[in-house]
C-alpha cells in the first residue's frame, strides 16, 4: 500500500462560507497557509478576518466549506494548533493567575488533570521569563494592563509548542514595549520556521513580518506570496481607493 502522501499545507481552507442568521460575513473563501511561512491575514473591519479564524477552530460553525490542518481534520490535529483570541473574548474578571494561565498552553497535551513535571514548570518559567513578565506570574490577569494580557497568552501558545500559530489581532490594545516583544517573539518564531498565521490590522509592517498574505473583504481578494498578493491595485479593492 503506498504511504499517504504528507501535506505541504499547515492549513488549508477551501470554500469557507459563514453567516450569522441571515447575514453572510465570510463568502467562499479559500486559501492555504504554506508550512514553515507567516501569513498575515488582513482586511478591512468587518471584513471577517477574527470570524475566519474563529470559524477554522470550530468555535464559530460553517455554513459550508472544509478546513484541513496537515492535510488532516482538526479532530485529528487539534493539539498541534495553538490560538490567540483577540483581548474582547476573553474573560478577564475570571480567578485566575498569570502563571496558571500560561500552564494551559500545556493542556491538550498534558490533559487537564496529569500534575505538571519539574521540566514543564521550568518551560511555564521560561516562557514567563521569555516575554518579560516573571514578576507577575502569582498576579490575577484582572490585574494587568493590556500589553501584559497580551504578553501573557503569547506565553501560553509558546508553551504548547504547536506544529501551526493563529493569532487575533496580538498588537491591538498594547503598549510599545508589548508590542515590541510581541513583534520580536514573532520575527524569532518565523527565523526558526515557525508556521503563523496571524490576523494584523497595520498595513506598514504586514511586509516587514508576514511571508505570505490573505486579503479579504467577506470575500476573497488576494492570497499568495507577499510580493504577489501584497500589491496596491488589491490593497484598494479591498480597503477603498487611495490608502497605498
Amino acid at each position: 500500500m503506498p504511504q499517504k502522501k504528507k501535506s505541504k499545507s499547515a492549513l488549508a481552507v477551501r470554500d469557507l462560507t459563514v453567516s450569522y442568521g441571515s447575514n453572510r460575513v465570510v463568502d467562499d473563501v479559500s486559501f492555504r497557509v504554506p508550512q514553515g511561512t507567516v501569513m498575515g491575514l488582513i482586511g478591512p473591519n468587518g471584513a471577517g478576518k477574527s470570524t475566519i479564524i474563529k470559524s477554522v477552530i470550530d468555535l464559530i460553525p460553517l455554513e459550508r466549506g472544509d478546513i484541513r490542518f496537515f492535510g488532516e481534520p482538526l479532530s485529528r490535529s487539534r493539539h498541534r494548533v495553538a490560538y490567540m483570541p483577540q483581548a474582547a473574548d476573553v474573560d478577564w474578571d475570571y480567578p485566575i493567575t498569570v502563571e496558571q494561565v500560561v500552564a494551559m498552553g500545556l493542556y491538550p497535551k498534558l490533559g487537564w488533570f496529569r500534575r505538571m513535571s519539574a521540566e514543564e514548570k521550568r518551560l511555564v518559567a521560561a516562557n514567563l521569563e521569555y516575554v518579560g513578565i516573571s514578576d507577575l506570574a502569582k498576579r490575577q490577569i484582572s490585574e494587568l494592563s493590556g500589553g501584559q494580557r497580551r504578553r501573557v497568552f503569547m506565553a501560553r501558545i509558546l508553551t504548547q509548542q504547536p506544529d501551526l500559530y493563529l493569532l487575533d489581532e496580538p498588537f491591538a490594545g498594547v503598549d510599545a514595549a508589548s508590542e515590541q516583544v510581541i513583534r520580536d517573539v514573532l520575527v524569532e518564531l518565523r527565523d526558526q520556521g515557525a508556521t503563523i498565521l496571524i490576523v494584523h490590522h497595520n498595513l506598514s509592517t504586514v511586509a516587514s513580518l508576514c511571508q505570505h498574505v490573505t486579503i479579504v473583504n467577506k470575500r476573497l481578494v488576494a492570497s499568495g506570496p507577499i510580493d504577489k498578493a501584497f500589491t496596491k491595485e488589491k490593497v484598494n479593492e479591498a480597503f477603498g481607493l487611495g490608502l497605498v
